[in-house]
């Protein structure tokens, strides 16, 4: 039975999200958190789950633990198939949900640019259902490895084709390059896990595009002395079970990788398209046009325009207020977002005016690459090496939201700086005997019914 109050629906349980929930605990209104997962997950360290340095849960929190507290909110377990904005209503898995202001913070996906079929053998890392996948790739390589029946049917399980060199593609060819030469170096006995071959692969003429100049030599030759090769000005032309087609100076390679991964280009969530054709479809409210990565354009309040009781926020707004160019999708931005949403809507419910238009002060970005090694990126300083290391453990312990996760973590790090150890570096789920050898032939198949060992 309804309350009569103001209801506001909040779709996400990221950073926005859970930072408009919070921002609205003491509100005079009915908030509903919708997510189809039912934890808060701190992508930025999806990569050390990916390489076994940390666990799912050390990344990742209930929603409704994080607000619990907030005795005016409920969490429903539930994914958004519809939106119409004419009736204020939602089409969700569970049912019709009505709201009188909606926030929708649902982030983004993985892109391949229009070859969507890449995505079977070469996955990208947004979620815990990613991290664990790719983790078990990347350890059934080394035990396939170690079954090989040829140095060359070897060298294609050692070989990993990381493709993009932003952060998430740096850190994650570090964290395998560490993984091969140090964490894996005295458990096989087949073969040598330092001969394995990471490729870092990036269409432009440097890593970490985004970041200062001065910071790429630093990055490249951080990976370099991992064992990591940088193929830059390199463009992936086709990805299949057997490897990955580059195009490099005019010429084309076939590369045989058994292992590659996604790091080169996010996409919005299909909610964002949803939105736009329902408001498209109500004529009365003018027309709404997402950007090429199917963003929504906001006004400076994070609203859309001509809907004041909508907000889009985090990687599926397109604000563009500051300097022209729309801010970058970082936990950082989505969580100012959320706050700012959260002060908007509890000065609505009292009668006062809307605050400042949402500024962000971006104080500059982070990258990690192996032990010990990192780039800063800040507002009046670059640097890199140790320095950077640390201040990227520090900035990076406090912003999980959970101080459990913020104590497991400082623990599981000091322990594994100290010791190499990859302890998480678990392969879970049943086992498809064929996937040590890349997939069943005709051969193994014929042969199935001839008994076990």
């Amino acid at each position: 039975m309804s309350s009569g109050k103001h209801r506001v629906v909040i779709v996400g349980g990221g950073f926005a999200g859970l930072s408009a929930a919070r921002a609205l605990r003491k509100a005079d209104a009915d908030v509903t958190v919708i997510d189809r997962a039912n934890h808060h997950l701190f992508q930025p360290l999806l990569y050390q789950v990916a390489t076994g340095g940390l666990s799912p849960a050390d990344i990742s929190a209930p929603i409704r633990g994080l607000l619990s507290k907030s005795r005016n909110t409920k969490v429903l377990l539930a994914e958004v198939t519809g939106v119409d904005v004419s009736a204020r209503s939602l089409a969700t898995t569970s049912g019709p949900v009505e709201y009188d202001t909606l926030v929708l913070a649902t982030g983004s996906t993985h892109s391949y640019f229009g070859n969507g079929s890449w995505a079977e053998n070469a996955p990208g890392l947004k979620s815990l259902d990613d991290a664990t996948a790719i983790r078990r790739k990347i350890l059934l390589a080394f035990e396939a490895a170690e079954q090989a029946k040829s140095e060359d049917e070897r060298r294609s399980w050692l070989t990993f084709a990381i493709v993009g060199a932003g952060p998430t593609g740096v850190e994650m060819a570090g964290a395998i390059g560490e993984l091969a030469r140090q964490t894996l170096k005295n458990d096989f006995r087949g073969f040598d896990p330092s001969t394995a071959r990471a490729l870092h692969i990036e269409a432009g003429p440097r890593v970490l595009p985004t970041y200062s100049e001065s910071l790429s030599p630093k990055a490249e030759k951080s990976l370099k002395k991992l064992g990591v090769e940088v193929l830059t000005q390199t463009r992936v032309t086709d990805v299949s079970e057997q490897g990955i087609t580059v195009e490099r100076d005019g010429a084309s390679e076939e590369i045989p990788a058994k292992t590659a991964i996604w790091a080169a280009g996010v996409q919005s969530s299909p909610l964002g398209a949803m939105l736009a054709d329902s408001v498209n479809a109500d004529s009365s409210s003018g027309e709404l046009e997402l950007d090429r990565i199917g963003r929504v354009p906001v006004n400076d309040d994070l609203t859309i325009p001509g809907h004041p009781e909508i907000f889009v926020l985090g990687d599926l707004a397109s604000f563009p207020h500051q300097d022209g160019s729309p801010l970058r999708g970082t936990a950082d931005v989505a969580a100012a977002e959320g706050k700012y949403a959260g002060r908007v809507i509890s000065r609505r419910l009292k009668g006062k005016s809307a605050p400042k238009p949402f500024r962000f002060r971006d104080l500059g970005k982070l990258a990690v690459i192996g032990r010990s090694s990192a780039v800063a990126d800040l507002r009046f300083l670059r640097f890199g090496g140790f320095l950077a290391w640390q201040f990227w453990l520090f900035i990076h312990i406090l912003k999980l939201v959970s101080y459990q996760n913020r104590a497991t973590v400082l623990v599981q790090w000091a322990s594994s700086y100290f010791s190499r150890n990859r302890s998480a570096r678990l392969i879970t789920g049943k086992l498809d005997w064929s996937e040590l050898k890349g997939g069943a032939t005709a051969e193994d198949e014929s042969d199935s019914g001839r008994g076990a060992a």
